[in-house]
């Protein structure tokens, strides 16, 4: 067999010198690598040199050698007999290592495809390809598992599953049927399909999970206080779900966390303190149940935070001046009350600040208005009263403010009005692209820069006043009347 091979060789022979170190450098990573490769190489100026993964696994005889190296004729050039034999013993060792996938991983794999309902499991879906009579990584993005999951080797002799990601198909069933014994799994979605389980304690066994995403399912019961043991974990999506009761206490140990949203369920209770959580930066707990005051103590990395349509009661804390980083706040429909703290206005990071559909009955707007950085303002139905202050008109970022629906009186500031009649990008500060102020008690002429406006060019609305004279005539009179002399001479003194 050897002398026919070498006979096969030679008759294609040409020398190609030395290995190069390209050669020998990738030899030597290909051991390591988690991937299946394909390797192209030019060893010389004109006899290239292509070989893949699948190639050199099937080259586990001196035959199926000779077979191969027919593949790689070039001009009616072979490499050297040297080349071939590094080739063959390289493949002999490769074998050994094959991208076998851990006996334990497959069994996770299989368990979640039989806790399933079978007819949610349609075809060209990931999980309709997955056929356990083939070894899963090492047909992993083949026509029997085209996706839904990765292996990498992480282990001498063997691949691991490191992520699973099913596609949204409308798979529904259960995510107890498993043991969820995937100890080097970094990545769990499973979102936008039809889970409607509880959230199993065994995901605590992922004990390098980074990124947990359960949105958009079925899920139902408590958050369960095992996900507190997920040391590692970067990234945590509850949202969109049925879940109940409150918000563990546990999760104050994941440091790690960067992201969490458990938004969209029927949350109960306080808002836990996550003050330990240094490196969230995104928190989402809107549309739920939640009661209680604003916590004092939140991350202070805190880029987002969003509790909106919950119960939160009592007064916004001064401790959110301590939030650095700080772009987004949204705490609108709750129940909170008091005054709308100055430290908001004149935040270093602040950009969004919603407290539409609350209590508020007054602002403390600082003088020093230069130092606001708020984009957008949104204080509209709640209780606030008094003039409209000036120093908001000023503010050099602002471009919407909406303060409809309270009980503010007065005339307009002529502020608002020359703010909104500079035309987009035109000064050294921003313009109003939205100004709404109506449902309050506001009285006077129209401002004149307002007159000039054209309908299109900035969002204004005045309308549910008690402005002297507001016609049809002008679009931001429109959608609404003025408010009765009765009514307007009713609401206090004020009004002349």
């Amino acid at each position: 067999m050897a002398s026919q091979i070498l006979n096969d060789l030679m008759s294609y022979h040409v020398h190609v010198g030395p290995l190069s170190h390209n050669f020998v450098y990738i030899l030597k990573n290909l051991s390591t690598s988690p991937y299946k490769y394909n390797l192209n190489l030019n060893l010389s100026s004109s006899v290239p040199l292509f070989l893949s993964s699948s190639t050199l696994r099937s080259t586990k005889s001196p035959s199926n050698l000779r077979k191969a190296m027919a593949q790689y004729k070039y001009n009616g050039a072979f490499y050297d007999l040297s080349l071939l034999l590094l080739m063959f013993i390289f493949s002999q060792r490769f074998f050994l290592v094959d991208s076998t996938t851990d006996p334990a991983d497959i069994k996770v794999l299989k368990d979640l495809k039989n806790g399933l309902n079978p007819k949610s499991i349609v075809p060209g879906s990931c999980l309709s390809s997955w056929d356990f009579t083939l070894d899963p990584c090492d047909h992993v993005f083949s026509n029997h598992f085209t996706c839904g999951f990765r292996c990498d080797r992480v282990v001498s002799g063997s691949f691991r599953v490191t992520e699973i990601t099913l596609d949204p198909a409308g798979y529904s069933g259960s995510l107890t049927s498993t043991t969820w014994s995937l100890p080097y799994l970094q990545t769990l979605e499973i979102s936008d399909n039809s889970f409607s389980s509880s959230i199993p304690d065994s995901l605590s066994n992922l004990t390098r999970l980074r990124r947990l995403s359960l949105s958009r399912n079925s899920l139902s019961g408590p958050i369960p206080d095992s996900l507190g043991s997920l040391s590692q974990l970067h990234e945590l999506y509850l949202d969109n779900n049925e879940l109940n009761g409150p918000i563990p206490l546990t999760l104050n140990k994941l440091v790690s966390l960067k992201r969490l949203e458990v938004q969209r369920n029927n949350l109960t209770g306080k808002i836990p303190k996550l003050g330990s959580l240094r490196n969230l930066c995104f928190f989402d707990a809107s549309d739920n149940e939640l009661s209680g005051e604003v916590p004092l103590t939140l991350p202070k990395a805190l880029v987002e935070v969003s509790v909106r349509n919950n119960n939160l009661q009592g007064n916004l804390p001064e401790s959110l001046a301590n939030l650095g980083y700080l772009q987004v706040l949204d705490l609108s429909h709750n129940r909170l009350c008091g005054p709308v703290i100055s430290v908001l206005f004149d935040h270093l990071s602040l950009q969004q600040l919603t407290l539409s559909h609350n209590n508020f009955t007054s602002l403390e707007v600082p003088s020093n208005y230069v130092n606001s950085r708020l984009i957008a303002l949104d204080l509209s139905y709640n209780e606030l009263r008094g003039l409209l202050p000036a120093s908001i008109g000023l503010m050099p970022k602002l471009s919407a403010l909406s303060l409809e629906h309270n009980k503010f009186t007065g005339m307009i500031p002529m502020e608002y009005a020359m703010k909104a009649a500079v035309p987009a990008g035109a000064g050294t500060t921003a313009s109003f692209q939205r100004l709404l102020l109506g449902g309050n008690y506001l009285f006077g002429l129209i401002p004149a820069a307002f007159i000039g406006l054209k309908p299109g060019s900035v969002n204004v609305s005045l309308v549910d006043n008690c402005l002297y004279m507001c016609p049809d005539r002008f679009f931001f009179c429109q959608g609404g009347v003025q408010k009765s002399l009765v009514d307007c001479k009713n609401f206090g003194p004020v009004i002349p």
